[in-house]
């Protein structure tokens, strides 16, 4: 069975650093592309950050989040993080994770965790 559990959101204040991790399990983890990717209320769901399969030499951020953001993968483990620093209110969402066939996220992910909520407070 394939699953990707999204765990580490929670309530921080502004300007606060939370770690989400992503653990995978029931597929080839080292051949996917993983990516992280959030929604907020009555906005669309939107990518946050994406790591390339095998051994993640290729890393994308969305603008909004480049330079406080940081993205790894241990293929030991099955596992990505999403280092989140200096957060602001706008990071308010809920952060899933995403498994991608494709060397880079392709926007055609195959798996999808649940998600974990993240809530930043001014």
């Amino acid at each position: 069975e394939v699953q990707l559990v999204e765990s580490g959101g929670g309530l921080v204040q502004t300007g606060g650093s939370l770690r989400l991790s992503c653990a995978a399990s029931g597929f080839p983890f080292e051949d996917f592309a993983i990516g992280w990717f959030r929604q907020a209320p009555g906005k669309e769901r939107e990518g946050v950050s994406c790591i390339s399969n095998r051994d993640g030499s290729t890393i994308t951020y969305a603008d909004s989040v480049k330079g406080r953001f940081s993205i790894s993968r241990d293929n030991f483990n099955n596992t990505v993080h999403l280092q989140m620093n200096s957060l602001k209110p706008e990071d308010t969402a809920v952060y899933y994770c995403a498994a991608d066939t494709a060397y880079i996220c392709s926007g055609y992910e195959d798996y999808w965790g649940r998600g974990t909520q993240v809530t930043v407070s001014s």
